[in-house]
C-alpha cells in the first residue's frame, strides 16, 4: 500500500472536531484518493520548513516513509513571518529546507513533490484580489523544484487566479472568514484539494496512480506543473 506522507502548516492539517469547521487540505484529499493509498499528515499549525525540521517532524517522516510512498511538501505561510523560530529566506534557507525534505525522501526511495501555499484571500476596498501575498516564496520553490528536478504543483497561481476570477462575496465561502482569511472550511479544502489532484493528474504516473478513477482535469489556466 503506498502512502502520502504530507509535510505542511495549518493549511494542509488534519483538523478534529476541536477546530471545526476549519479543514486542511490532507483532509480533504481523502474524496479523492484510491482506498489502497493511505494519508499520514504530518502537517501542523504554525509550522515552516525551518521549525518542521527542529522540532524533529521531518525526522519522525524519515523513521517511516519508505520505498514507493510520497512526500508532500507544501510551505511558505510561514516562512515568510518575522521570528526567529520560523522565518527563512527565500533565496537561501527556504531551498535549502526543502532540498533537506527532498533528500529525505529520494534516500528511502520514495516520491517527492513540492507544492506552493494557497493564496490568501485578500481584496482591496473595491473588491479587487491583491496577489503576492507570499512574496518570493512561491517561486523560489520552484527554482528548487527546477533545480532539484522534482515535480512543483503552483498552488499560489491556481488559487490567485480563482480567487480573482470569483471574488470577494463569493470567496468568502471557502476560508474562516470573518475569523480568517487564511484557514479553510470544508468546501475550501476540498477545492484546494481538487485543484492539487488536478496536478498529481497532469503530472502522469506515479503521482495519477494515487487518484479514483474518473477524476476530470478542469481547464485552469492559472495551474502550473513543472
Amino acid at each position: 500500500m503506498a502512502a502520502i506522507y504530507y509535510a505542511g502548516d495549518s493549511t494542509v492539517k488534519f483538523n478534529k472536531i476541536s477546530t471545526y469547521p476549519q479543514t486542511g487540505i490532507s483532509q480533504a484529499m481523502l474524496w479523492y484518493l484510491k482506498d489502497s493509498v493511505e494519508m499520514k499528515s504530518y502537517a501542523q499549525n504554525g509550522r515552516s520548513t525551518k521549525s518542521f525540521i527542529e522540532e524533529g517532524l521531518l525526522a519522525l517522516i524519515e523513521k517511516e516513509i519508505k520505498k514507493g510512498d510520497f512526500l508532500f511538501i507544501q510551505f511558505g505561510h510561514n516562512d515568510e513571518k518575522p521570528d526567529s523560530k520560523r522565518h527563512t529566506d527565500p533565496d537561501t534557507t527556504f531551498p535549502e529546507n526543502l532540498l533537506r525534505f527532498i533528500e529525505v525522501a529520494r534516500a528511502k526511495g520514495a516520491y517527492p513533490l513540492l507544492i506552493t501555499p494557497i493564496a490568501r484571500r485578500l481584496f482591496d476596498e473595491q473588491g479587487t484580489f491583491l496577489p503576492g501575498s507570499h512574496g518570493a516564496y512561491p517561486e523560489a520553490m520552484k527554482r528548487t523544484g527546477q533545480q532539484a528536478r522534482v515535480p512543483v504543483i503552483d498552488l499560489t497561481a491556481v488559487t490567485e487566479n480563482y480567487l480573482s476570477a470569483i471574488g470577494d462575496l463569493a470567496s468568502k465561502a471557502y476560508f474562516m472568514w470573518p475569523k480568517d482569511n487564511t484557514h479553510l472550511k470544508p468546501e475550501g479544502a476540498v477545492l484546494m484539494a481538487g485543484f492539487l489532484c488536478e496536478g498529481l493528474k497532469k503530472l502522469g504516473a506515479p503521482y495519477s496512480d494515487l487518484l479514483e478513477e474518473g477524476i476530470l482535469i478542469k481547464e485552469n489556466e492559472g495551474l502550473d506543473v513543472s
